[in-house]
């Protein structure tokens, strides 16, 4: 029973450790912020709601991915999880 409790509390870390990265990344970035008009100058237009939380969410899985060390580098290299287990 208690190998079951610290598992589930090992995954909710995980998920508040990716979600404090992207919430980091985010606001660095200005990913999910809405352009403010200057006087003067249009620029581009601003992306829609759904474009930003579809950015968000694909933000969200790449930190989740990188903070359980399954990175784009070690699938491109065959050095995942699924692999090694296989061996």
């Amino acid at each position: 029973m208690d190998a079951l409790t610290n598992a589930s509390l090992g995954a909710r870390r995980n998920e508040d450790i990716a979600l404090d990265l992207l919430k980091f990344i985010a606001e660095t970035a200005g990913v999910g912020r809405t352009a403010v008009p200057a006087t003067g100058f249009s620029g581009a237009s601003a992306p829609k709601m759904e474009e930003q939380v579809t950015q968000l969410l694909e933000l969200y899985s790449r930190c989740l991915k990188a903070v359980e060390g399954q990175g784009p580098e070690q699938k491109q290299a065959g050095k995942g999880p699924e692999k090694e287990a296989a061996r």
